[in-house]
């Protein structure tokens, strides 16, 4: 297993942290209060370790696929009005991560980087209808070869803090690749057009840069 380098620093501070206070305590502590002292700090940094993995993973490398950009759970499959850039009925399609899940999110088409804009905003839970307008998020459009664009949003939750982006307007981007990573919680939303053919279902766990959530 690797580590994303987006945890790098966090890790390192974290880990000198919880290493200093248990060295402090051991002088104050019996000895059996002390070794749960130690448990704890190891199960707490592991909570760390697990959220900034970054596993080897086969990507689904598929031209008429939309993959998913994002480890999680699907919570919305709609017909909604996209009023940013699209301006047009879409079906939205969005991923819930949860602390536990892999948090670094991929590229779910080859195409352009046609459009991105970052927004500040609120930190409602990333679950709640409102947060794909009302949080701090990343809005990019990917457009396709055969002309079709995909509209994506990288949505802060209650916990996250912090977006990362990693790619630039105009840019060719490549399926699969690393897009950004959202730190401690968040949610993915990807519109597509009315004709494409989705592949997922609600509450269906999905695998960022593998599972096939819709074709065009």
């Amino acid at each position: 297993m690797r580590i994303h380098r987006e945890g790098l620093g966090t890790l390192l501070i974290v880990g000198f942290i919880l290493a200093g206070l248990d060295f402090i305590f051991c002088m104050y502590l019996p000895a059996w209060m002390y070794y749960i002292l130690v448990s704890a700090s190891i199960i707490f940094y592991g909570f760390f370790i697990q959220f900034f993995r970054n596993p080897n993973r086969i990507l689904t490398i598929d031209d008429n696929a939309i993959v998913s950009p994002a480890d999680g759970t699907v919570v919305v499959i709609e017909k909604v009005f996209e009023p940013e850039y699209l301006k047009t009925d879409c079906i939205q399609i969005s991923i819930f991560m949860s602390p536990l899940n892999v948090h670094l999110n991929r590229v779910p088409i080859s195409g352009t980087l046609e459009y991105y804009k970052y927004h500040p905003g609120k930190y409602l839970v990333a679950f709640h209808p409102k947060s794909s307008l009302l949080n701090e998020r990343n809005t990019t459009v990917i457009t396709h070869k055969s002309g079709k664009k995909l509209l994506m949003r990288q949505i802060a939750g209650a916990v996250a803090r912090r977006i990362c982006f990693y790619l630039k307007e105009g840019e060719q981007v490549q399926q699969g690749y690393e897009l950004g990573f959202i730190k401690f919680g968040s949610r993915c939303d990807v519109f597509l057009p009315l004709e494409a053919d989705i592949k997922v279902v609600m509450g269906q766990e999905t695998k960022g840069g593998q599972t096939v959530i819709a074709r065009w």
